[in-house]
């Protein structure tokens, strides 16, 4: 083997470049005159954005942000999310959207963590986000807040103003830093994976490639959270990259978004299992329908009842797909061009690779080859992160062998993926494992559940007992027994729950999907 010398052209990082910048800027003279955002009755354009972004980033280059540099945000669903993000990744600045329902303390541990350079508020979350950039030493600007308001606080429309706009995005490399998004620490304090522009922008072309159909004249509904990836990017970015219009909701309401898509013409609605379940709600109490062409449902698994009784009352198939912070974040979906298996989560996008892996073997990752085979779910391709910051050690436990460890189980036959449950999820009851979204799927079909989460309470005879958590539908009363009776004939009798708890709602994350361990703490017994 001959040793070859180091070459630049060879072993550099090459002269290509890739911005997620692009995606806006490249739509603002595709699609000029289209509406990008629709919010608060008011339309947005995309050469209005375009412009306003530029502006944004004329203030915050003016500020010194350069390429680099960490720009947080605090700013929930409305334009300004936009205009920041963008603004921030055209200087090639590496953007941190903070929770927005941290308090100051978890504020201050993202903005020192992530060595934020500066944090953009929104006026309605000054209350925790001043004290955490004090508390941080970190510069706040403010978007949203009145001129009038006598606040003695920046603003960045001010600056903006006054400020030249940037003629064109600077240029960066396809695989520097462009977000850090931080988990949401169920395991520890939160971790903060850094998401590359490569991966961000393969991950908007493959999707609308191979999965979803989705067409400039499309109107998505865009409930989900920005500052979470999934509504980032598989809302935001993708619904962009092909200049359609985006329905703004800072928070979700079942019957605002219902009213909203309605109005408005909605043809595509993403969402997480929870708003699906609030959406049937809401359309038990109005006769209004948005025209949709099909959805899209992710975060976490979505009974099949619920697809169902959603494509009966609303015309529209749901496809199912599944993905995690550091997988940019799809790594599946039921493509449009083939018909739905519900109860899976689809097919591998392009150039991404899904294996099943022993998941008792941590060192190293022992692929499972049979066909069914019962796994972890182990991901490698162009969307994976670049790691957790300041976390080698972390890192090195999430990526071994090449392959990402999602901790997530299930199964994958005939290329077809289908998720079990997490493996932090699963209750071993008397030996037994009792998976929960196999329960859920079982309470999802009673007539008279709405929502309901089955989660493990420590036992001192079985080692786990099986309890559920269970939300009626409006107007209905429960019986516990009833329930526990109405399983325990669906389902083996290791599975079954023995507690049923009637709840009037389920705690929920960012992104809209369960705290199971939030339900373990209030109904474990005091010991």
């Amino acid at each position: 083997m001959t040793t070859h010398p180091l070459d630049p052209a060879i072993d550099g990082a090459g002269y290509a470049t890739l911005s997620v910048a692009s995606i806006l800027a490249e739509s603002a003279v595709r699609h000029a005159d289209r509406t990008a955002f629709h919010f608060a009755g008011t339309r947005t354009t995309y050469r209005e954005l375009w412009d306003q972004t530029r502006a944004y980033a004329g203030a915050l280059r003016a500020r010194g942000i350069g390429r680099g540099d960490r720009v947080a945000m605090l700013v929930p669903n409305v334009p300004d999310f936009a205009r920041v993000y963008y603004a921030a990744l055209s200087l090639g600045a590496i953007v941190v959207p903070v929770h927005l329902l941290f308090k100051a303390d978890e504020i201050a541990y993202v903005l020192r963590d992530a060595s934020a350079d500066l944090l953009v508020v929104a006026a309605p979350l000054l209350g925790e986000a001043v004290p955490a950039a004090a508390a941080a030493g970190v510069p706040l600007v403010t978007v949203l807040l009145p001129a009038d308001s006598g606040a003695d606080l920046p603003r960045l429309e001010a600056e903006a103003a006054a400020a030249e706009p940037i003629p064109r995005h600077d240029s960066v490399g396809p695989i520097d830093a462009a977000t850090i998004l931080y988990t949401s620490g169920t395991t520890g304090t939160p971790k903060g994976a850094v998401g590359s522009h490569l991966s961000i922008v393969e991950q908007v072309h493959t999707t609308l490639i191979d999965a979803f159909d989705l067409r400039a004249d499309d109107v998505v509904f865009g409930g989900l959270p920005l500052f979470h990836t999934f509504g980032q990017t598989a809302v935001m970015n993708i619904a962009l990259r092909v200049g359609a219009s985006v329905i703004l909701l800072p928070r979700f309401d079942a019957d605002e978004a219902l009213a909203l898509t309605a109005d408005l013409g909605a043809t595509v609605f993403t969402a997480v299992p929870t708003m699906y379940v609030g959406m049937l709600e809401a359309a038990r109490r109005s006769s209004a329908r948005p025209p949709l062409r099909y959805a899209v449902s992710g975060g976490a698994a979505l009974p099949v009842a619920v697809l169902e009784a959603f494509r009966d009352a609303f015309g529209a198939d749901v496809h199912e797909g599944y993905g995690l912070t550091e997988t940019a974040p799809t790594v599946s979906s039921n493509p449009l061009r083939e018909p739905i298996r519900p109860g899976t989560v689809g097919r591998a996008l392009w150039g991404v690779d899904v294996a099943i892996a022993d998941p008792d073997v941590d060192e190293t990752v022992v692929l499972l080859d049979a066909q069914d085979a019962l796994g972890e779910i182990v991901v490698r391709g162009h969307n994976l992160f670049k790691g957790y910051l300041g976390r080698a050690d972390a890192s090195a436990a999430a990526v071994v062998d090449g392959w990402f460890r999602t901790g997530d189980l299930g199964t994958c036959t005939d290329g077809v993926l289908t998720i079990v449950d997490r493996k932090k999820d699963m209750i071993v009851r008397s030996g037994y494992n009792v998976y929960p979204t196999e329960v859920e799927a079982v309470l999802a079909r009673h007539p008279g559940i709405a929502v309901a989460a089955v989660f493990g309470v420590e036992d001192d005879v079985r080692g786990q007992e099986v309890h559920a958590a269970v939300v009626a539908h409006d107007g209905v009363e429960l019986d516990p027994d009833e329930v526990v009776v109405f399983v325990r004939d669906r389902i083996a009798a290791y599975k079954y729950p023995r507690v049923v708890h009637l709840v009037p709602s389920l705690p929920l994350g960012s992104s809209g999907k369960v705290l199971k361990r939030e339900l373990v703490a209030q109904f474990s017994p005091v010991r």
